[in-house]
């Protein structure tokens, strides 16, 4: 079966976990990624970790790795080898240090114009924070959505979410330069920024601020407390006996009541909340008050299934520990399992892009660093062994 992403060869000079994870995205749908590892002394070249490096086999999985000394003009000299036979550079380096090796898109584009140079910045290609690191709680601080989403009284709340918004922009953004490639044979820069991530996955709430004048912004721009929700049975949130939380989302109220009330024990014709109005406006208070009450009556796992069973838009906030045990995961295949060559059969999550034809694989682990740089630089460069015997003699890989 075919790779959607087959022949393409992507060249992973990253160092943090988002972009790395996109170019591993690229991988898993058959792109041949060659990551390239950095030394300048025999202990840069890496000693394994003690126990199974879970972060690794995640974000470096389907890749091969590579081994070079930058600090050696022949290493350098690789390196700009390997760029020009790319058909994508996935990086988060600084621009500085990119230009120091030449292999900044300008520098790299001179001599391989398709390719298509993919980078994760902290706050984008240009302005007067443009070469600020790529560091997502950073970014996070600007974006908006951390005094929010606290109960008041409490600190901002980052939930790391940009990172992961960066590594799919960057990868849409990658795959879309290369439609235009195919079409036209142009290569070119793309950059998304952990700063742009974080301010749209506030989206809908940043985008509403923008949309309403300086009076009603100011809603907008606080946390809101659970008790203060507009609608009681529609974004709320209510403990239940053991401790886990209940969340339900019924904005139409007259729709879900009828039903919501007898799972509950409420009379669904309780003249205080008979009405859309006396729920969600004059008894709005008093209705969120008797459903904490009702709800910590019950563990958690006997609202899941009422709602189950009453087919009601609510659910149970669980913790980590509930997807790897979670049927639907495993029918989708978002948590897979690994047999491990050092540490047997483990968890790892899976793919969480689904394509009828030309599906995501596994083809490999994480590689240790340097495991395929003979291999690469042979296949890819040309290199015999005898040169590649004297560049390792050499110290250069």
């Amino acid at each position: 079966m075919n790779a959607a992403l087959d022949d393409v060869i992507v060249l992973d000079l990253t160092s943090r976990f988002s972009s790395s994870l996109t170019a591993a995205f690229l991988a898993d749908f058959g792109g041949n990624v060659i990551r390239v590892e950095l030394a300048t002394s025999p202990q840069e070249r890496g000693q394994a970790k003690a126990g199974w490096n879970h972060e690794a086999d995640l974000i470096h999985r389907n890749k091969q790795s590579v081994l070079i000394d930058p600090g050696k003009t022949r290493g350098r000299e690789l390196l700009v080898e390997l760029a020009n036979q790319a058909d994508v550079i996935i990086t988060d380096w600084q621009t500085p240090d990119l230009e120091q090796l030449c292999l900044d898109y300008a520098s790299v584009a001179a001599t391989n114009p398709g390719v298509v140079f993919g980078r994760t910045s902290g706050f984008g290609p240009v302005g007067p924070d443009s070469d600020l690191p790529a560091i997502d709680e950073l970014a996070a601080c600007r974006a908006g959505a951390m005094p929010t989403l606290q109960q008041p009284g409490e600190p901002p709340v980052y939930t790391g979410a940009g990172a992961m918004h960066a590594t799919v922009l960057l990868a849409f953004g990658v795959v879309t330069a290369l439609v235009h490639r195919q079409a036209t044979g142009e290569g070119q820069e793309v950059d998304t920024s952990l700063f742009a991530a974080n301010m749209y996955g506030a989206s809908l709430d940043l985008q509403a601020f923008l949309a309403i004048d300086e009076k009603q912004r100011e809603r907008l721009m606080h946390p809101i407390s659970r008790l203060d929700v507009s609608n009681p049975i529609s974004g709320a949130l209510y403990p239940s006996s053991d401790g886990r939380w209940v969340t339900l989302t019924m904005p139409d109220t007259d729709r879900w009541w009828p039903l919501l009330a007898p799972a509950v024990g409420i009379d669904v014709d309780d003249e205080r909340f008979d009405s859309h109005d006396k729920r969600c406006e004059i008894n709005r208070l008093e209705l969120i008050h008797e459903l904490e009450a009702r709800f910590q009556q019950h563990p958690g796992a006997h609202w899941r299934a009422l709602f189950a069973e009453q087919q009601m838009s609510a659910d149970v906030i669980e913790q980590f520990d509930y997807p790897a045990q979670d049927p639907q995961v495993a029918a989708n295949g978002y948590i897979m399992e690994l047999d491990h060559p050092s540490f047997g059969k483990l968890n790892s999550l899976g793919f969480p892009i689904y394509m009828s034809d030309s599906p995501a694989r596994l083809r490999s682990l994480a590689p240790c660093i340097g495991q395929h740089t003979a291999g690469v630089l042979h296949d890819l460069l040309g290199y015999s062994e005898d040169d590649i015997y004297q560049l390792t003699t050499d110290g250069v890989i």
